[in-house]
């Protein structure tokens, strides 16, 4: 193992790691918004909206995320649409992680009792208000897991990102291999790049479940009552 290559490079994966993390943000944020939209009409069945919906879902989750990158990156420019290498890095993740996040949204929807819009009904809340103050908070709760695993996965995917000849850490970790031969030492600093990434992110999930466990069940003994 060559440290010193080791040192020397370091500063390119750290700035390859940025770029990622900017990246996985604007995609992950776009596919929370997305995902809660495709939620909100497959549960209110929207006419017309609920086939495409259920169409774009199918979709997404049934293609890979590498073929939809060069369907925007090489694909579009032949009908006179250029984006950026980051604009279809974006795009792609927020196309991909739409349709886990509507699947996630949907689910912890539906699994909030009848009664708890009856109770809504019955204090004279409207049905906007009820979605908005009782139902969504409970959805959102509900969803915390699925969410934080798809965030997880999200930013996994973002290992293909250098297809379109984005710098990421896939990328710099190939070019590095393409003209060093140092092997070892490149996927050495792409593993620990991708730690430094994920641990943190997923010591927040599980704390985050945690808290979202204890808001809902408590945090005291069932028999002691401490």
């Amino acid at each position: 193992m060559d440290f010193e290559f080791i040192r020397t490079y370091a500063p390119l994966y750290a700035s390859a790691a940025g770029l990622t993390l900017t990246i996985a943000f604007f995609g992950i944020l776009l596919s929370v918004l997305i995902g809660l939209l495709c939620s909100l009409v497959k549960i209110f069945r929207i006419p017309v909206l609920t086939a495409i919906v259920n169409g774009y879902i199918e979709i997404s989750r049934n293609t890979p995320l590498l073929i939809q990158l060069f369907f925007l990156y090489f694909g579009l420019p032949k009908i006179g649409i250029v984006l950026s290498s980051e604009t279809c890095a974006i795009t792609g993740l927020a196309f991909l992680g739409g349709s886990y996040m509507a699947e996630a949204f949907r689910t912890g929807i539906e699994q909030i009792p009848k009664i708890q819009t009856d109770s809504g009904l019955s204090l004279g809340m409207t049905g906007l208000q009820i979605f908005r103050f009782i139902i969504l908070p409970q959805a959102i709760a509900t969803s915390v897991p699925v969410f934080c695993a798809n965030t997880i996965f999200l930013i996994k995917e973002t290992s293909v990102f250098s297809a379109v000849a984005l710098a990421d850490l896939m990328f710099v970790a190939k070019d590095l291999i393409g003209i060093y031969y140092k092997t070892d030492e490149a996927l050495f600093m792409l593993v620990i790049s991708y730690l430094l990434i994920l641990l943190p992110v997923s010591a927040f999930c599980t704390l985050l479940e945690r808290r979202v466990r204890y808001a809902e069940f408590g945090n005291s003994d069932p028999v002691s009552g401490k």
